[in-house]
């Protein structure tokens, strides 16, 4: 009985997979084409041409209907070799006998370019207004297609689109071509192209309609990046939807020019726009090797009132780190780059052998400056009211002290910035400083620059300079608080060293006793320096799909006095593009001995953001 029950179950199985096969059937047949004599470019286009490549997985592959593609197949590669300017090639096509039980057809194809027409003359006429402008100039002055290059259709096409797009972005709404030919004569290989292109009147910016219910309309419109009557420009109006959509006040924004008023020249724009939810809850967590495991927590009022105040809080958690952050935000000026802010942060850290705990009231104003020297800079000035206690973790000493700093930051942005984070500095500079008359317990100066560059030097090869100096002065009657010294290493310090484990160290002292290690050594603890010198170089080499390869070097301490030694490290690394930044992994071995240390640091694995390559 069990024999007949197992017999029955494969007939049963069987039945399926049977008709299963007879639906599959037999596998189809496929055209494999080869094209040879050409470059990778233009073999790219014959493909895209021939008929053997858009039937190469039909159904019905018999010999007479391959033999029907390869009558075509001289006229289609003609075709897509004019393009690069080869009118004239020499075209074979083969299509040998299947060998017994092969179902597949090969396809050789063979092309010899001939010689190439060569563009002979070049004539672009551009009248009417705009003819002076510089939109029009800088084309007409550098064309992509110029007197003797070999004819490239693609080129031709690149210099009337360029003309034209010029025209609709910068206002040049009502501009035409009134002649565009390009003249070939494949018997003297030769070509001439004439473009003549009327600019029409520049036209101007209107009125805005707004149509939203967030905020007030006045300070929608401190956002607009143009002014009634200006030239009109539609770069401006796509930085106006940027500026509107990162403010967060809005769901959805709609920017949109109208149809233009032809007898006076003017374009009417209208924005439209949906509120946006009040509140915004943010969650995350993650590992870095400075902080170790992390995890923040944030609240955010976007919409306070109608004058665009919002409030954020912010919890922080690290395993070196814990903070509490509040931040009262109001617009002001242009509300996209510009506010004034208040802000209460509680802050326990350690660094190195000192932990500590800081309450810091700071209220600010951020604004844009420039262009200076052609560049523009973001400026925070600011003041801090701080009250810091810290703790040698070994001698168990405790400093408090209460501080007034006023500061002021200047860093470079880019010329169209709107506010938007900035994960790099390309230049930065802080000066701050506090004073006893202003009721500190301290008298201290300090002043931070920092600064970060990229350099093209080769196809695929980039070079990234980070530098970082500190500099501190202090009065003989006061010390400087543990939190305001400077500490470096770790991931965006000097590489191969622990985050904040370069310092002046000094012995531990308890009680007024010195105190050793149970080998007889001293005891050290490490107490933060007046200045800082970080510097680094790096040779990045691009891979395929956003992958680049590293080599770098690092240097840098934090010290009492400028001359005291500079620690090293060298390492190599990986680098994962995003839109924005680079995600780099490295790997760092130091290359100096830290003081106080008896062995030189092993390698270490370091995680870091920098400017996208």
């Amino acid at each position: 009985m069990p024999t007949l029950q197992f017999k029955f179950r494969q007939r049963c199985l069987a039945i399926p997979l049977l008709a299963l096969g007879l639906l599959a059937g037999p596998a189809s047949a496929e055209i494999k084409v080869e094209v040879r004599g050409v470059s990778e470019e233009v073999r790219a286009n014959i493909l895209a041409y021939l008929s053997f490549e858009r039937y190469k997985r039909s159904d019905d592959l018999s010999p007479e209907f391959v033999e029907r593609l390869q009558e075509r197949c001289e006229r289609e590669v003609r075709a897509a070799m004019r393009p690069f300017g080869f009118y004239e090639p020499v075209i074979t096509s083969e299509v040998p006998p299947r060998p017994d039980g092969e179902e597949d057809y090969e396809v050789f194809i063979t092309v010899t370019p001939g010689a190439a027409v060569l563009v002979e003359e070049v004539e672009v006429n551009v009248t009417g207004p705009g003819a002076t402008d510089e939109i029009f100039t800088r084309i007409t002055s550098d064309p992509p297609i110029r007197k003797g290059d070999r004819l490239m259709h693609s080129n031709y096409e690149t210099l009337k689109g360029g003309l034209l797009r010029a025209a609709s972005t910068y206002g040049y709404l009502d501009a035409r071509m009134t002649r565009n030919e390009m003249r070939v004569d494949p018997k003297t290989r030769v070509a001439q192209v004439y473009i003549d292109f009327e600019t029409g009147e520049r036209y101007r910016f209107g009125e805005t309609s707004i149509s939203q219910d967030a905020i007030d309309e006045k300070l929608v419109r401190r956002f607009l990046r143009y002014q009634p009557n200006q030239l009109f420009d539609a770069t401006e109006l796509l930085r106006t939807q940027f500026a509107l959509d990162d403010s967060q006040y809005f769901a959805t924004v709609d920017v949109l020019p109208q149809d233009r008023d032809r007898e006076q020249h003017i374009v009417p724009v209208d924005i439209t726009a949906e509120p946006n939810r009040r509140s915004r809850y943010q969650f995350g967590v993650g590992y870095g090797t400075d902080t170790e495991a992390r995890g923040t927590a944030s609240w955010e009022n976007r919409l306070v009132n109608r004058r665009g105040h919002r409030f954020r809080t912010e919890i922080r958690a690290a395993t070196l780190e814990q903070s509490v952050d509040a931040r009262y935000i109001v617009p002001v000026g242009d509300p996209a780059t510009e506010k004034f802010t208040l802000q209460l942060t509680g802050l326990k850290e350690r660094r190195a052998d000192t932990e500590n705990r800081d309450i810091n009231f700071a209220p600010s104003f951020t604004h844009i400056r420039g262009p200076w020297f052609g560049q523009y800079w973001q400026r925070v000035t600011y003041v801090e009211f701080l009250q810091t206690e810290s703790e040698f973790v070994a001698s168990g000493i405790r400093e408090k002290q209460t501080l007034l700093i006023p500061g002021i930051s200047y860093s470079l942005v880019p010329r169209n910035y709107l506010g938007e984070a900035l994960f790099s500095r390309a230049l930065y500079g802080e000066l701050r400083g506090s004073n006893k008359t202003l009721g500190s317990d301290s008298d201290f100066l300090q002043v931070r620059l920092q600064a970060e560059r990229v350099w093209d030097v080769a196809p695929k090869w980039h070079v990234l300079l980070r530098g970082d100096l500190g500099a501190t002065a202090l009065s003989k009657t006061s010390g400087l608080a543990p939190s305001q010294r400077f500490f470096a290493g770790g991931d965006r310090s000097v590489r191969g060293f622990g985050r904040d484990d370069l310092s002046p160290i000094q012995q531990v002292i308890i009680g007024g006793v010195p105190q050793f290690n149970e080998d007889g050594t001293p005891q050290l603890e490490k107490t933060g320096g007046k200045h800082l010198l970080v510097g680094s170089v790096e040779l990045v080499r691009d891979l395929p799909k956003n992958f680049a390869v590293a080599a770098f070097a690092d240097a840098g301490n934090a010290f009492d006095e400028f001359g005291d030694a500079l620690m090293y490290s060298v390492g190599i690394g990986f680098r994962f593009r995003l839109p924005v930044v680079s995600v780099g992994i490295d790997v760092a071995q130091a290359l100096t001995t830290p003081p106080g240390e008896t062995e030189r640091p092993g390698p270490r694995l370091h995680l870091n953001f920098s400017p996208k390559l």
